[in-house]
């Protein structure tokens, strides 16, 4: 029987997939001391973004029966992918299941920061009514949306971008040229994008060596530029975004990840300029369900073959 274990957990109806496919299933989450020793009881490990695997625990792993590790999701940068392949044990994603759900959530955030909803909102709970600070939004109307990272997310936000009558440029280290009569968007340099963007949306795996957002590029763009990351926390320089809304080269921020999750960052999710939300990018019951199916249809195919 073919063993699994689910540490950051997952909807139910695939659950009941695969124990009718006859897996064994377990749901719990380990700390990082024990997580080593529990994944080499099982054949599958199912993770999210809760959980690390990293080499340490793969050396305690390598030698047993695990043969798959399946993240739920679309980056597998919680994973030591190649060291974990190099022990023969393979690694899997879900690419497609959230996409839709996290470009919503990025264009929830455009919004959210072009019409002040976050601070407005807060605002009135706190029984204030104050019209006038918040009578200066920005219509997203005919603006320009750079978007960092044209895969699924970024073309599902591109789409929904032109249809709001925006202009789309994009950079991707792997352009698919089609797209651009496809979508209507058009793709640039990185420095391009950077100087014509009003709106800068980051879509990119997490950055190898300096945050794709930092003090450098930011002071390429646009003053009063909107920043949105729904991507990876480490893809922008929190200390730099602040500083830049704060000098007010940088008019809002809409962020779902954080360098640190739960971000300890006070000064950066309190700024009355900053839309967050605590990494809730998958988190609908549509992108549940369809996350759930490709990893049970993952592991299926896995062991059939």
């Amino acid at each position: 029987m073919i063993r699994v274990l689910v540490t950051d957990g997952m909807d139910k109806q695939a659950i009941e997939q695969m124990k009718q496919q006859g897996f064994q299933v377990s749901e719990q989450h380990y700390s990082c001391e024990d997580l080593g020793a529990a994944m080499a009881q099982y054949d599958v490990l199912v993770v999210r973004s809760a959980t690390q695997v990293r080499s340490c625990h793969i050396d305690q792993a390598k030698d047993s029966d695990l043969k798959l590790i399946v993240r739920g999701g679309v980056g597998v940068d919680n994973i030591d992918v190649e060291y974990a392949e190099q022990n023969g044990i393979a690694v899997r994603n879900t690419p497609r299941a959230s996409s839709q759900s996290v470009a919503e959530l990025a264009m929830a955030h455009i919004f959210s920061c072009s019409r002040f909803i976050s601070s407005a909102g807060h605002s009135m709970r706190e029984d204030k009514w104050e019209k006038k600070a918040f009578s200066h939004g920005m219509e997203i109307f005919g603006k320009t949306l750079g978007i960092i990272g044209f895969g699924r997310i970024g073309q599902a936000l591109g789409r929904m971008a032109k249809g709001m009558g925006m202009e789309v440029l994009a950079y991707d280290v792997f352009p698919v040229h089609c797209l651009e009569k496809d979508i209507g968007m058009r793709y640039v340099s990185l420095e391009e994008l950077l100087e014509r963007s009003d709106i800068i949306s980051v879509h990119a795996p997490a950055a190898d060596g300096l945050p794709i957002i930092r003090k450098e590029t930011i002071d390429r763009m646009k003053d009063h530029v909107i920043i949105i990351n729904t991507s990876r926390g480490s893809n922008v320089d929190e200390q730099a975004l602040l500083d830049g809304l704060n000098a007010g080269k940088v008019w809002a921020a809409g962020l779902d990840v954080y360098t640190q999750e739960p971000t300890p960052n006070h000064d950066l999710y309190s700024h009355p300029r900053v839309s967050c939300t605590p990494h809730i990018g998958a988190q609908t019951d549509e992108a549940q369900q369809k996350v759930g199916a490709e990893v049970a249809q993952l592991i299926s195919d896995f062991f059939r073959n």
